[in-house]
C-alpha cells in the first residue's frame, strides 16, 4: 500500500491508496471513545499515529467515572510525595484507579474495573467490629494468601456472632451489591496442597445468619441464609444499594452493614470471615455467591 504498482504488461498500476497511518488522529481517536479500554490498548499497538490517538485525555476521561478527581484524592492520600509530584494525563489517572488503592490505611481497598470502569470495594475483617474477636478462646488470626489482605479470622466456635461494618464514601451513580466473603472450614496447607478442617464447623444448619444493610439515604435491605459448602469461598450476598446521579459533586453516602446469629440456644463454630465486599451489582464475571432470602 502507498506505492505505485506495474502489471506484468509494463502499464502502470491503479492510483496511491492511503493506509491507516493516513487517517487523521482525530477521526481514530472518535472511534476509539466508543471501545472498552483494553481494546483501545490493544489498538494502540497498531502504529505511532493510533498510539497518539489513544492517548488522548477525552477518550479516557469518558471511560472514568464522574467523581474521579474524589477518588484519586483517596488514592494519594498517604502518600504526599508521590501526590505532589503527580500530573497525570487522563489516561495514566485511569491506570492508577484500576490498581488497588488502600482507603484509610491498610484495611480498606477501591478500584476501578478495567473494561467497565466500574468502582469495587473490598473490607477487611479487621476493619469491622466483632463480639469477641481479641478473645482467642473463640477467634484466630490465620495468616493465608486466600485473602488479599493476606490474613482472615476463624470463628472456633460461640453462642453469640455478631459483625458490624461502616463505611462513608462518595460512590459514582448506579446500583452496587454488598457481600460478605465467608468460608466454612479452617483452610491451611500440607505438603504443598491445599487442605480444609471441617471438623469445627457445626450450628449454621439450625438457625439463618442474618444480613442487612442500611444506608444513609434510608436504603434497607435484610436477608436470611443458612451457610453451607464447606471447603469453598463464598460471597454471601447482604443487598443491593442505588446512588441517584446528582452531578460531577456526589454527596457521600454512608453504609451499614452486619452479620449476626445470636441465638443462644445452641453454638456455632468453623467459621472463617475474610472481607465485605462492594461492587456493581451488573459487574460481569461475580466470582462465586449466594443469595439469601
Amino acid at each position: 500500500m502507498g506505492a505505485n504498482l506495474s502489471n506484468n504488461s509494463g502499464r502502470n498500476g491503479p492510483p496511491l491508496m492511503s493506509g491507516l497511518e493516513d487517517m487523521p488522529e482525530n477521526c481514530v481517536a472518535l472511534v476509539l471513545m466508543h471501545m472498552d479500554p483494553p481494546e483501545i490498548c490493544k489498538l494502540a499497538g497498531v502504529n505511532r499515529m493510533f498510539r497518539g490517538a489513544a492517548s488522548a485525555d477525552f477518550i479516557w476521561e469518558s471511560k472514568l467515572p464522574c467523581n474521579y478527581q474524589f477518588l484519586m484524592d483517596k488514592a494519594f492520600e498517604f502518600n504526599e510525595k508521590e501526590k505532589r509530584t503527580a500530573n497525570l494525563r487522563k489516561k495514566d489517572v485511569y491506570s492508577k484507579l484500576c490498581k488497588r488503592n488502600t482507603l484509610n490505611g491498610v484495611w480498606k481497598e477501591f478500584w476501578l474495573n478495567k473494561r467497565t470502569g466500574g468502582l469495587s470495594m473490598a473490607i477487611s475483617w479487621k476493619a469491622l467490629s466483632i463480639t469477641g474477636i481479641d478473645d482467642r478462646r473463640y477467634w484466630n488470626h490465620i495468616s493465608t494468601e486466600e485473602s488479599r489482605f493476606q490474613t482472615i479470622a476463624y470463628l472456633q466456635q460461640t453462642w453469640w456472632l455478631e459483625v458490624n461494618g461502616e463505611l462513608k464514601f462518595q460512590f459514582p451513580e448506579g446500583r452496587y451489591a454488598v457481600f460478605f466473603r465467608l468460608h466454612l472450614g479452617k483452610p491451611s496447607k500440607r505438603l504443598g496442597r491445599r487442605v480444609c478442617y471441617t471438623d469445627q464447623v457445626h450450628g449454621w444448619d439450625i438457625k439463618p445468619v442474618r444480613f442487612q444493610l442500611t444506608t444513609s439515604d434510608n436504603q434497607h435491605t435484610e436477608s436470611r441464609c443458612f451457610l453451607g459448602s464447606p471447603g469453598n469461598w463464598l460471597n454471601y450476598h447482604v443487598g443491593d444499594f442505588t446512588v441517584e446521579s446528582s452531578g460531577k459533586n456526589n454527596s457521600m453516602m454512608k453504609l451499614k452493614f452486619s452479620l449476626t446469629q445470636i441465638d443462644c440456644t445452641h453454638t456455632k463454630g468453623g467459621l472463617c470471615l475474610d472481607s465485605v465486599l462492594i461492587r456493581p451489582s451488573t459487574q460481569p464475571n461475580q466470582p462465586k455467591y449466594r443469595f439469601c432470602s
